[in-house]
Protein backbone atom coordinates (compact mmCIF):
# COMPACT_ATOMS: atom_id res chain seq x y z
CA UNK A 1 0.00 0.00 0.00
CA UNK A 2 2.62 2.66 1.07
CA UNK A 3 5.65 1.06 -0.61
CA UNK A 4 5.75 3.02 -3.12
CA UNK A 5 5.25 6.36 -1.32
CA UNK A 6 8.40 5.37 0.45
CA UNK A 7 10.55 3.99 -2.29
CA UNK A 8 10.47 0.52 -1.10
CA UNK A 9 10.28 -2.57 -2.59
CA UNK A 10 8.21 -5.05 -0.62
CA UNK A 11 6.26 -4.66 2.49
CA UNK A 12 9.38 -3.99 5.59
CA UNK A 13 7.42 -5.23 8.62
CA UNK A 14 5.01 -8.15 7.28
CA UNK A 15 4.55 -10.81 10.81
CA UNK A 16 5.53 -13.41 8.50
CA UNK A 17 8.38 -14.97 9.43
CA UNK A 18 11.28 -13.98 6.82
CA UNK A 19 14.80 -15.37 6.99
CA UNK A 20 15.34 -12.63 4.08
CA UNK A 21 14.95 -10.29 6.65
CA UNK A 22 17.20 -12.04 9.44
CA UNK A 23 19.64 -9.51 11.37
CA UNK A 24 22.43 -10.57 13.28
CA UNK A 25 21.47 -9.00 17.01
CA UNK A 26 23.05 -10.49 19.87
CA UNK A 27 20.22 -12.45 21.23
CA UNK A 28 19.32 -14.21 17.61
CA UNK A 29 22.75 -15.00 17.02
CA UNK A 30 23.63 -16.30 20.29
CA UNK A 31 20.72 -18.52 20.12
CA UNK A 32 21.97 -19.94 16.58
CA UNK A 33 25.51 -20.14 18.21
CA UNK A 34 24.04 -22.71 20.80
CA UNK A 35 21.75 -24.65 18.35
CA UNK A 36 24.78 -25.09 15.58
CA UNK A 37 26.65 -25.81 19.06
CA UNK A 38 24.71 -28.72 20.36
CA UNK A 39 23.65 -30.17 17.44
CA UNK A 40 27.65 -31.25 16.89
CA UNK A 41 27.69 -33.07 19.75
CA UNK A 42 24.79 -35.53 18.72
CA UNK A 43 22.87 -35.83 22.02
CA UNK A 44 19.87 -35.25 24.00
CA UNK A 45 17.51 -32.20 23.94
CA UNK A 46 17.84 -28.65 23.01
CA UNK A 47 15.53 -25.97 23.78
CA UNK A 48 15.02 -22.06 23.17
CA UNK A 49 12.55 -20.20 24.43
CA UNK A 50 11.15 -17.02 24.28
CA UNK A 51 8.23 -14.57 25.16
CA UNK A 52 5.34 -14.40 22.32
CA UNK A 53 6.81 -12.35 19.52
CA UNK A 54 10.87 -12.58 20.13
CA UNK A 55 11.15 -14.25 17.18
CA UNK A 56 11.50 -18.44 18.04
CA UNK A 57 9.93 -19.32 14.81
CA UNK A 58 12.16 -16.94 12.75
CA UNK A 59 15.17 -18.75 14.57
CA UNK A 60 13.30 -22.18 13.83
CA UNK A 61 13.64 -21.36 9.98
CA UNK A 62 17.22 -19.73 10.20
CA UNK A 63 18.56 -22.98 11.34
CA UNK A 64 16.59 -25.36 9.89
CA UNK A 65 17.77 -23.47 6.23
CA UNK A 66 21.58 -23.72 7.28
CA UNK A 67 21.60 -27.16 8.75
CA UNK A 68 24.91 -28.69 6.95
CA UNK A 69 23.98 -31.57 4.21
CA UNK A 70 24.97 -34.48 6.96
CA UNK A 71 22.01 -33.78 9.11
CA UNK A 72 17.86 -34.88 8.68
CA UNK A 73 15.87 -32.57 9.66
CA UNK A 74 12.40 -33.91 10.87
CA UNK A 75 9.55 -30.41 11.34
CA UNK A 76 6.42 -30.10 13.23
CA UNK A 77 5.14 -26.80 12.97
CA UNK A 78 1.98 -27.67 15.31
CA UNK A 79 3.24 -30.65 18.05
CA UNK A 80 -0.62 -30.50 19.53
CA UNK A 81 -0.56 -33.90 18.94
CA UNK A 82 -1.34 -36.99 20.89
CA UNK A 83 1.34 -39.48 21.51
CA UNK A 84 -0.22 -41.37 18.52
CA UNK A 85 -0.34 -38.36 16.11
CA UNK A 86 3.19 -37.67 17.54
CA UNK A 87 4.22 -40.80 16.16
CA UNK A 88 2.56 -40.96 12.50
CA UNK A 89 4.27 -37.13 12.24
CA UNK A 90 7.29 -38.12 12.73
CA UNK A 91 7.10 -41.27 10.60
CA UNK A 92 6.07 -39.06 7.95
CA UNK A 93 8.62 -36.25 8.46
CA UNK A 94 11.16 -39.56 7.77
CA UNK A 95 9.79 -40.30 4.90
CA UNK A 96 8.46 -44.11 5.93
CA UNK A 97 5.51 -45.65 3.95
CA UNK A 98 2.82 -48.03 5.95
CA UNK A 99 -0.06 -49.61 5.97
CA UNK A 100 -3.12 -47.26 7.53
CA UNK A 101 -3.87 -50.57 9.93
CA UNK A 102 -0.23 -50.49 11.38
CA UNK A 103 -0.56 -50.59 15.42
CA UNK A 104 1.64 -48.23 17.49
CA UNK A 105 4.53 -51.23 18.24
CA UNK A 106 5.08 -51.49 14.80
CA UNK A 107 5.28 -48.49 14.15
CA UNK A 108 8.25 -47.53 16.35
CA UNK A 109 9.72 -50.20 15.29
CA UNK A 110 10.04 -49.01 11.84
CA UNK A 111 10.82 -45.16 13.04
CA UNK A 112 13.52 -47.00 14.74
CA UNK A 113 14.86 -48.84 11.90
CA UNK A 114 14.85 -45.73 9.68
CA UNK A 115 17.01 -44.06 11.91
CA UNK A 116 19.29 -46.84 11.95
CA UNK A 117 18.83 -46.39 7.94
CA UNK A 118 19.72 -42.99 7.59
CA UNK A 119 22.48 -42.79 10.24
CA UNK A 120 24.53 -45.82 8.96
CA UNK A 121 24.38 -43.21 6.05
CA UNK A 122 26.00 -40.71 7.79
CA UNK A 123 22.93 -38.56 8.50
CA UNK A 124 21.94 -36.98 11.71
CA UNK A 125 18.65 -37.29 12.29
CA UNK A 126 17.04 -33.96 13.90
CA UNK A 127 13.47 -33.23 15.63
CA UNK A 128 12.08 -30.29 15.42
CA UNK A 129 9.12 -28.69 17.14
CA UNK A 130 7.94 -25.48 17.28
CA UNK A 131 5.05 -23.98 19.77
CA UNK A 132 6.49 -26.91 21.68
CA UNK A 133 4.59 -25.85 24.70
CA UNK A 134 1.25 -27.08 22.89
CA UNK A 135 2.56 -30.83 23.31
CA UNK A 136 0.52 -32.37 26.14
CA UNK A 137 1.98 -33.89 28.57
CA UNK A 138 1.64 -37.38 28.06
CA UNK A 139 3.12 -36.45 24.25
CA UNK A 140 6.13 -34.88 26.20
CA UNK A 141 6.86 -38.09 27.82
CA UNK A 142 6.38 -39.81 24.91
CA UNK A 143 9.19 -37.42 23.34
CA UNK A 144 11.49 -38.57 25.77
CA UNK A 145 11.20 -42.21 24.38
CA UNK A 146 11.89 -41.39 20.91
CA UNK A 147 15.20 -40.62 22.36
CA UNK A 148 16.08 -43.54 24.04
CA UNK A 149 16.58 -45.31 20.77
CA UNK A 150 20.44 -45.61 20.12
CA UNK A 151 23.09 -47.25 18.68
CA UNK A 152 26.88 -48.13 21.21
CA UNK A 153 28.19 -44.91 20.19
CA UNK A 154 25.34 -41.92 20.20
CA UNK A 155 21.58 -41.34 20.01
CA UNK A 156 19.64 -42.03 17.11
CA UNK A 157 17.36 -38.91 17.16
CA UNK A 158 18.07 -35.25 18.65
CA UNK A 159 15.20 -32.65 19.34
CA UNK A 160 15.07 -29.23 19.67
CA UNK A 161 12.35 -27.64 20.95
CA UNK A 162 10.99 -23.94 20.68
CA UNK A 163 8.55 -22.88 22.97
CA UNK A 164 7.51 -19.99 25.05
CA UNK A 165 8.36 -19.65 29.15
CA UNK A 166 4.71 -21.98 30.16
CA UNK A 167 7.11 -25.17 28.80
CA UNK A 168 9.56 -24.25 31.11
CA UNK A 169 7.41 -24.14 34.31
CA UNK A 170 5.87 -27.33 33.12
CA UNK A 171 9.32 -28.91 32.89
CA UNK A 172 9.76 -27.80 36.90
CA UNK A 173 7.05 -30.58 37.90
CA UNK A 174 8.66 -34.08 39.50
CA UNK A 175 7.56 -36.33 36.62
CA UNK A 176 9.41 -34.49 34.07
CA UNK A 177 12.47 -34.78 35.71
CA UNK A 178 13.71 -37.31 33.25
CA UNK A 179 13.08 -35.21 30.59
CA UNK A 180 14.87 -32.04 32.08
CA UNK A 181 17.82 -33.75 32.82
CA UNK A 182 17.76 -34.50 28.85
CA UNK A 183 18.08 -31.01 27.96
CA UNK A 184 22.05 -30.60 27.19
CA UNK A 185 21.43 -27.13 25.88
CA UNK A 186 19.12 -24.18 26.70
CA UNK A 187 18.79 -20.75 25.60
CA UNK A 188 16.44 -17.73 26.50
CA UNK A 189 15.42 -15.30 24.07
CA UNK A 190 15.48 -11.85 25.78
CA UNK A 191 13.50 -8.45 24.20
CA UNK A 192 15.52 -6.40 22.30
CA UNK A 193 17.18 -2.90 23.64
CA UNK A 194 16.96 0.25 22.79
CA UNK A 195 19.85 0.57 20.44
CA UNK A 196 18.70 -2.80 19.19
CA UNK A 197 15.12 -2.02 17.95
CA UNK A 198 16.49 1.14 16.45
CA UNK A 199 19.05 -1.00 14.23
CA UNK A 200 16.39 -3.79 13.71
CA UNK A 201 14.02 -0.98 12.66
CA UNK A 202 16.60 0.78 10.17
CA UNK A 203 17.90 -2.99 8.80
CA UNK A 204 14.51 -3.93 7.97
CA UNK A 205 14.08 -0.97 5.79
CA UNK A 206 17.54 -1.22 3.94
CA UNK A 207 15.99 -4.68 2.83
CA UNK A 208 13.04 -3.38 1.45
CA UNK A 209 14.64 -1.18 -0.30
CA UNK A 210 14.77 2.36 1.44
CA UNK A 211 17.35 4.55 0.67
CA UNK A 212 18.06 8.16 1.81
CA UNK A 213 16.78 10.07 4.50
CA UNK A 214 15.57 7.56 7.46
CA UNK A 215 12.02 7.43 7.79
CA UNK A 216 12.06 7.19 11.40
CA UNK A 217 14.30 9.28 13.82
CA UNK A 218 15.76 8.00 16.95
CA UNK A 219 12.89 9.69 18.97
CA UNK A 220 10.57 7.18 16.88
CA UNK A 221 12.08 4.44 17.40
CA UNK A 222 12.19 5.41 21.42
CA UNK A 223 9.01 5.54 21.34
CA UNK A 224 8.23 2.07 19.50
CA UNK A 225 11.27 0.36 21.82
CA UNK A 226 8.70 1.19 24.79
CA UNK A 227 5.57 0.42 23.63
CA UNK A 228 6.58 -2.97 21.83
CA UNK A 229 8.59 -3.60 25.19
CA UNK A 230 11.93 -4.40 22.57
CA UNK A 231 9.32 -7.18 21.23
CA UNK A 232 10.48 -8.03 17.64
CA UNK A 233 6.11 -8.34 16.47
CA UNK A 234 5.32 -6.03 18.26
CA UNK A 235 7.76 -3.47 16.84
CA UNK A 236 6.55 -4.33 13.35
CA UNK A 237 2.68 -3.77 14.12
CA UNK A 238 4.11 -0.73 15.48
CA UNK A 239 6.60 0.38 12.10
CA UNK A 240 3.83 -0.87 9.67
CA UNK A 241 0.82 1.17 11.33
CA UNK A 242 3.42 4.58 11.58
CA UNK A 243 4.05 3.89 7.88
CA UNK A 244 0.34 3.76 7.38
CA UNK A 245 -0.56 6.75 9.30
CA UNK A 246 1.91 8.60 7.93
CA UNK A 247 1.50 7.88 4.05
CA UNK A 248 -2.47 8.44 4.75
CA UNK A 249 -1.48 12.16 5.78
CA UNK A 250 1.20 12.06 2.47
CA UNK A 251 3.93 12.82 4.78
CA UNK A 252 7.41 12.10 3.97
CA UNK A 253 8.71 10.37 6.55
CA UNK A 254 7.08 9.13 10.22
CA UNK A 255 6.52 11.53 12.77
CA UNK A 256 5.90 11.25 16.56
CA UNK A 257 2.28 11.52 16.60
CA UNK A 258 1.67 8.77 14.06
CA UNK A 259 4.02 6.34 16.31
CA UNK A 260 1.64 7.58 19.11
CA UNK A 261 -1.48 6.82 17.02
CA UNK A 262 -0.30 3.07 16.65
CA UNK A 263 0.59 2.74 20.36
CA UNK A 264 -3.30 3.52 20.72
CA UNK A 265 -4.49 1.49 18.43
CA UNK A 266 -2.54 -1.81 19.18
CA UNK A 267 -3.74 -3.53 22.14
CA UNK A 268 -0.76 -5.03 23.92
CA UNK A 269 1.25 -2.01 23.43
CA UNK A 270 2.73 -0.70 26.55
CA UNK A 271 0.86 3.17 26.79
CA UNK A 272 2.07 4.18 30.34
CA UNK A 273 6.28 4.63 30.54
CA UNK A 274 8.42 4.35 33.65
CA UNK A 275 9.34 8.14 35.31
CA UNK A 276 12.77 8.88 33.85
CA UNK A 277 16.32 8.15 35.93
CA UNK A 278 16.64 11.92 35.81
CA UNK A 279 13.35 12.44 38.38
CA UNK A 280 14.24 10.15 41.04
CA UNK A 281 16.12 12.46 43.05
CA UNK A 282 13.44 14.55 42.69
CA UNK A 283 10.69 12.07 43.56
CA UNK A 284 13.24 11.02 46.63
CA UNK A 285 12.97 14.32 47.56
CA UNK A 286 9.60 15.21 47.62
CA UNK A 287 8.52 11.89 49.30
CA UNK A 288 10.60 12.89 52.14
CA UNK A 289 9.45 16.30 52.51
CA UNK A 290 5.87 15.38 52.09
CA UNK A 291 6.41 12.58 55.01
CA UNK A 292 8.15 15.22 57.73
CA UNK A 293 5.32 17.44 56.90
CA UNK A 294 2.93 14.68 57.83
CA UNK A 295 4.96 14.02 61.03
CA UNK A 296 4.61 17.59 62.05
CA UNK A 297 0.98 17.86 61.17
CA UNK A 298 0.21 15.00 63.48
CA UNK A 299 2.18 16.74 65.93
CA UNK A 300 0.29 19.57 66.28
CA UNK A 301 -2.93 18.20 66.10
CA UNK A 302 -1.83 15.91 69.27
Amino acid sequence: MYQKHFGLSQAPFSLTPNTGFFFGLSPHVEALQVLQTALQTGEGFIKVTGEVGTGKTLICRKLINELPSKFHCAYLPNPYLTPTELRWAVASELGLKYASNIDQQQLTGLIQQQLLALSAHGHAIVLVLDEAQALPDDSLEALRLFTNLETETRKLLQVVLFAQPELDERLKRQEFRQLRQRITFSYNLRPLTLDETDAYIRHRLAIAGRAGEALFTSRETRQIAHASRGIPRLINILAHKALLLSFGEGAACVQSSHVKAAIQDTEDASTSRLWPWKWLPFLALMTLVFGLGLQHFFKDVV
